[in-house]
C-alpha cells in the first residue's frame, strides 16, 4: 500500500545512484540496493511499502543529497530484487536481517529511516530489534501489520467504496486472501494475471480517496504478479507479527527522535494507528495532516515529510 510522491515543489532535484548492486542474502534472494547524494554523509534508508511495493527515483528527492547518504533498496521478491515474487524466506524478520546485513556492508553505525505505510511496520520491527543502529524516523501513513488494519482494509472499505469492494470479493470477503492466494498460483497464467489486477484495482481505489498524482499506473504483468503475491503472502501470515507485537514494543526504541505523519483522512490506515503509536514513544511527535488521505503524493504530506527530514538533518549535524 504504497504509492511513488509527486514532483512537487518541496522536494529535491532528480538524481542518479552513484552505486547500484545486489546483496546476496539467505533462501536464495539477492537484495537489490543503491546509494545516492554524498557518499561521505548522514546515512538514511528509506523503506517502502506494501508489502510487494518497491522503490522509486522519487524517493531519493525527500532528502538533501549534499547531506545525506541516500540508501534505498527493494524488500525480498520485490521490485529488482531477485527472484522476483518469490515468498520463499520471506518474512518480516528476514526484512530485518536484510536491513541489518545492509548496514554492516555498508559500514554504516547508525542511520536515519524514513518509511511509509509498511515501510511504518518495517521500520518499527528493524528499531526494536537494533535500536542503537537508528538516529532517528520519519514514518507516514502508519501500518504495523495489525489483524485489525488488515481487516479494515479487507473488509471494512466496503462502507465507503462498496463497488470496489464488490468488484473486488464478489460480494464475499470471507477467506478473501487464501481465495486470492489459490488464483495468483493457479497454473493457467491468464488466471493469476487476472486476480492481480483485481487486487491491484482494489488497492488503487482506495489510494484514490487521497491524492493519486504521483500514480504511474499498473505495472505489466510480470512485476503486477510478483508485487501482488508478495502482499498476499504477507497478509496470509498476519505479516509474521504476533498481535501487537510492534506496538507493544515500541517503549524500546521510544528515545529514538520520531516524526510522524498522518494524513487525519487516511482511509487505507486509519489515523488510531498513528495516534496509539505516538502514545507508546513519548520522544514521538505525531503531525496530522487535514484533509489529506494515504497518499505520500499529497502536497501537504510531502511539504511536511521534506520539514521533518530538514529537522532532524539539523540535530544530526
Amino acid at each position: 500500500m504504497d504509492r511513488e510522491p509527486a514532483a512537487g515543489t518541496t522536494l529535491f532535484p532528480e538524481i542518479e545512484p552513484y552505486r547500484r548492486d545486489w546483496l546476496a542474502v539467505d533462501g536464495g534472494h539477492r537484495i537489490y540496493f543503491e546509494e545516492s547524494g554524498n557518499p561521505l554523509g548522514f546515512p538514511v534508508l528509506f523503506l517502502h511499502g506494501g508489502p510487494g511495493s518497491r522503490t522509486r527515483p522519487a524517493h531519493r528527492r525527500y532528502f538533501d543529497p549534499a547531506f545525506f547518504r541516500i540508501v534505498l533498496f527493494d524488500q525480498r521478491g520485490c521490485g529488482l530484487s531477485t527472484p522476483s515474487g518469490s515468498s520463499i524466506a520471506n518474512t518480516t524478520q528476514h526484512l530485518v536481517a536484510d536491513i541489518e546485513k545492509l548496514r554492516t556492508t555498508l559500514g554504516v553505525g547508525r542511520w536515519l529511516l524514513f518509511g511509509g505505510s509498511w515501510g511504518c511496520a518495517v521500520a518499527m520491527a528493524y528499531s526494536i530489534a537494533h535500536p542503537d543502529a537508528v538516529a532517528g524516523m520519519i514514518l507516514r501513513g502508519v501500518f504495523l501489520g495489525g489483524r485489525n488494519e488488515v481487516r479494515w482494509y479487507l473488509s471494512g472499505m466496503k462502507r465507503f467504496i462498496p463497488e470496489a469492494w464488490q468488484a473486488f470479493t464478489g460480494g464475499n470477503d470471507d477467506g478473501i486472501v487464501e481465495r486470492y492466494r489459490g488464483q495468483l498460483l493457479h497454473p493457467d497464467r491468464s488466471v493469476a494475471i487476472d486476480a492481480a489486477r483485481r487486487w491491484y484495482d482494489y488497492e488503487a481505489r482506495t489510494m484514490s480517496m487521497g491524492d493519486m498524482s504521483g500514480d504511474t499506473g499498473a505495472p505489466a504483468a510480470d512485476e503486477l504478479l510478483a508485487r501482488v503475491n508478495v502482499q498476499v503472502h504477507y497478509m496470509a501470515h498476519d505479516c509474521f507479527l504476533a498481535p501487537g507485537e510492534l506496538l507493544g514494543n515500541a517503549w524500546r526504541v521510544g528515545r529514538v527522535p520520531t516524526v510522524i505523519v498522518q494524513g487525519r483522512m487516511d482511509m487505507v490506515c486509519p489515523p488510531e494507528t498513528a495516534a496509539a503509536l505516538a502514545a507508546a514513544m513519548p520522544h514521538a511527535e505525531l503531525q496530522m495532516v487535514p484533509d489529506a488521505g494515504h497518499s505520500g503524493s499529497h502536497p501537504v504530506i510531502a511539504a511536511r515529510l521534506c520539514a521533518a527530514v530538514a529537522r532532524m538533518q539539523a540535530a544530526l549535524k
